[in-house]
């Protein structure tokens, strides 16, 4: 099976790389960037407007190659990639809640950037409280986790070989 996906848009955000780059967008509470959507698929913005927060998923164009067991940001312990949000996964894909601050034709002003300049958007959906929050959750090994201070990206998962188990 073959999957094509083609960016709908652009992320700006004042982070050239991913060094320093807020881990997640809780931890990037007053940093403002923008999302470019590309003019062909502005008439999907209609009535977004109505929504504080947005769910950006988009592609982690400077990641090379993935390990399919890491030591994420906030534990000093190793896990399997889909127990964390690492970068370096098999598909290099990332999801954001921003809150969205306004929009003029194509642009979105967003707040709460964790995602690097010149990130290539593939969707927007809105974040509905109804459908997102969820109670009587288990936070795994991040309940317990030995680095829950960390809050900004180091180079760790800046590597160029591909690495599978």
């Amino acid at each position: 099976m073959k999957i094509i996906i083609n960016p709908i848009g652009t992320i700006h955000s004042p982070y050239p790389d991913p060094e320093g780059v807020p881990i997640q967008g809780v931890f990037a509470k007053n940093i403002r960037g923008r999302v470019e959507v590309f003019p062909e698929f502005a008439e999907g913005l209609v009535d977004l407007e109505g929504f504080s927060h947005i769910i950006l998923i988009y592609y982690l164009h400077q990641v090379k190659g993935y390990a399919l067991r890491c030591k994420p940001f906030l534990d000093t312990q190793e896990h399997g990639v889909f127990a964390t949000r690492a970068p370096r996964r098999p598909n290099p894909i990332g999801i954001s809640v921003v809150r969205l601050l306004g929009i003029n034709d194509n642009i979105l002003d967003i707040e709460g950037v964790d995602i690097v300049e010149g990130t290539p958007l593939l969707d927007i959906k809105p974040y509905v409280s109804d459908f997102d929050v969820r109670k009587d959750i288990k936070n795994g090994w991040y309940q317990h986790a030995g680095n829950r201070v960390q809050i900004v990206a180091d180079n760790r998962f800046i590597q160029t070989e591909q690495k599978k188990g």
